[in-house]
């Protein structure tokens, strides 16, 4: 799930959490692809994985799920 927020300037800003899907992340920001592959997700074709979170699926890819949250997000911003 993407969260949503108003910024001083009246913009929505979504933000990516741990537990935003990969279906819902890569329907929303498809070129967030790119940097889910470089993490060591290469699972992202598969049916299933358009389910998981991101927590879990870096739990079974042994990617740190935090720092993979924050690279995300501050793509995002610029």
């Amino acid at each position: 799930m993407l969260k949503y927020f108003r910024n001083t300037f009246k913009e929505v800003l979504k933000v990516i959490e741990k537990t935003t899907k990969i279906g819902d992340l890569l329907q929303e920001y498809p070129d967030k692809a790119d940097i889910l592959l470089e993490a060591g997700m290469h699972c992202l074709g598969c049916p299933a994985s358009q389910m998981e979170t991101l927590e879990e699926a870096c739990e079974v890819h042994g990617i740190d799920v935090d720092e993979l949250v924050e690279t995300l997000n501050a793509d995002i911003k610029e």
